[in-house]
């Protein structure tokens, strides 16, 4: 269900019901793009039935979907049909149309193409732990998590969620790990499989991938001694999963290993989604929570001390 993880912390002030959060949701459920617009976001049904629940609860976790739907027309046609009208207005006029008339042009050729557009659509999955405070974006991207968090903050009132942040950063730890002679200085529960990159902090210097190789050899501890840092590595957990770890805490790739991924549960509709979220989500907790342990533990950013605030992972 979740390929990849960015990780937040909700903050110790804010709580909802499943309740509430459905009904939030059902506020700013999605629709599709009218003939004229280019994009449309909004909440739909997680477990793909539809007038079903906006918010799933299988065993005290709660998962959301946001679906985003966005119409583009090629630059290449708008510059084309454009070029034209505007040597058609020189050739009647005997002028060179102004910039603003050129750019109102290209924006009604955009308006009027649009209804013609193919929509694409994407989906991205939320994962709330209420009683770990934890929410976590199915995002391979920065700018989509942002996005979800955007939707997010503008459904749920007063929701305030701060991206996971640990004592010893990502990169700092990935650097120690590969200079490691030896596995047994790693975490225990984690170990480096075969892939990475390597970048300097100098932007004419290039960077090192390593695919499919084997890590704990003297020339990739050369290239981290030469100021090459990792930007991501490739790790398995426990033996469980596999998952490439970047620099920003991020997880991608994530695979469950030896027969453990969803599918392989081999039930369908309604059981195989509870069965998935059962499966992700039990085993993202305690992977994050050795991560997190692995790095240094959390560092929490509040205000003030609370009582409210949540336990860790």
């Amino acid at each position: 269900m979740f390929k990849n993880v960015m990780a937040y912390r909700i903050g110790p002030n804010w709580s909802a019901t499943a309740t509430q959060i459905e009904t939030a949701l059902a506020r700013a459920k999605f629709v599709e793009c009218s003939p004229g617009q280019d994009k449309s976001v909004g909440w739909t049904e997680p477990r793909g039935q539809a007038h079903g629940p906006l918010l799933e609860a299988v065993a005290g976790q709660w998962i959301a979907k946001l679906l985003i739907e966005t119409k583009v027309v090629p630059s290449s046609v708008v510059k084309r049909k454009a070029e034209v009208q505007l040597q058609e207005i020189q050739t009647q006029t005997g002028r060179k149309p102004g910039k603003k008339e050129t750019r109102d042009i290209r924006e009604d050729i955009l308006h009027s193409l649009m209804p013609q557009a193919f929509a694409k659509q994407s989906a991205v999955m939320v994962w709330i732990d209420p009683k770990a405070r934890l929410l976590v974006i199915d995002a391979s991207s920065t700018g989509k998590a942002d996005e979800v968090i955007t939707q997010l903050v503008r459904a749920l009132d007063g929701l305030d969620l701060n991206l996971l942040q640990t004592s010893i950063s990502p990169q700092t730890a990935m650097a120690a790990w590969l200079l490691a002679p030896r596995s047994q200085d790693l975490p225990p529960s984690l170990s480096i499989e075969k892939e990475c990159v390597l970048k300097s902090g100098a932007e004419d210097q290039p960077m090192v991938k390593y695919t499919r190789h084997f890590l704990n050899i003297d020339e990739v501890r050369k290239h981290v001694r030469e100021g090459k840092l990792p930007t991501q590595l490739a790790l398995s957990w426990e033996g469980k999963a596999s998952f490439v770890l970047h620099e920003n805490l991020q997880l991608k790739k994530i695979v469950f290993l030896d027969g453990t991924a969803p599918d392989a549960l081999g039930s369908d509709g309604e059981d195989k989604f509870d069965a998935d979220v059962l499966l992700s989500t039990g085993m993202l907790g305690p992977l994050l929570n050795d991560l997190v342990e692995a790095l240094g533990g959390e560092n929490i950013f509040t205000e003030a001390p609370s009582a409210a605030e949540g336990p860790p992972f």
